[in-house]
């Protein structure tokens, strides 16, 4: 299917302000594109377009003293279908790719000091690789309660399994750390959900 999608932002600063926009589409879909993809910029200047650690297209700007406005509309073609679950296995730790042997530690807020006898209680008799996975998303699903009102920029993966409250990061923050815990590497990205083909819901959503 075409997917006619875009944007467009405005911001009034009082003074010149830099700004990183992520706001561009990913690599992996430029092939998918069905029209051309510009970024326009209004009165920004300094545009400067660069990749980061994780393969996202970032564009550095900065933005004059009054509005400008970022924009962009294009039309890119989608199958529609959900992503694929695959039956992964779970590697031992010796045979991991050392690239991804950083996304086994603890961080700011994946504390995963205070959260490994914890996850091996929870998930130590569940079935490696795609399932524990599998039980450790469910398991958050079920024991956090979501809220704007429980936004909180300084809570950890294990602050929100203690207070069982959060939104969007501390859902992912936890499973994230309790993959780690049971030394399955583990991140997230942030990203979208759009409209179609989702059933409409009647709570706040992100």
């Amino acid at each position: 299917m075409l997917i006619h999608a875009g944007y467009t932002l405005t911001f009034d600063c009082n003074a010149p302000t830099p700004v990183i926009a992520m706001l561009n589409l990913h690599p992996s879909r430029l092939a998918d594109l069905r029209s051309p993809y510009e970024m326009s910029i209004g009165a920004a200047t300094d545009r400067e377009d660069y990749r980061d650690a994780f393969g996202n297209i970032c564009t550095r700007l900065m933005l004059p003293t009054g509005t400008t406005t970022l924009s962009c509309d294009f039309v890119i073609e989608d199958s529609g279908k959900p992503d694929p679950q695959y039956p992964a296995d779970q590697q031992p730790i010796e045979e991991l790719p050392a690239e991804v042997l950083t996304y086994l530690l603890g961080s700011r807020y994946c504390d995963t000091d205070r959260l490994t006898t914890e996850a091996w209680r929870l998930f130590g008799n569940t079935a490696p690789g795609a399932p524990r996975v599998r039980a450790v998303v469910d398991f958050v699903h079920q024991h956090v309660t979501y809220g704007y009102c429980y936004a909180r920029a300084t809570r950890t993966a294990y602050e929100a399994y203690e207070e069982r409250v959060g939104v969007c990061r501390d859902f992912a923050h936890l499973a994230v750390a309790l993959c780690r815990c049971m030394n399955i590497p583990a991140r997230y990205c942030s990203g979208y959900l759009g409209d179609i083909g989702v059933p409409p819901v009647d709570v706040a959503m992100d």
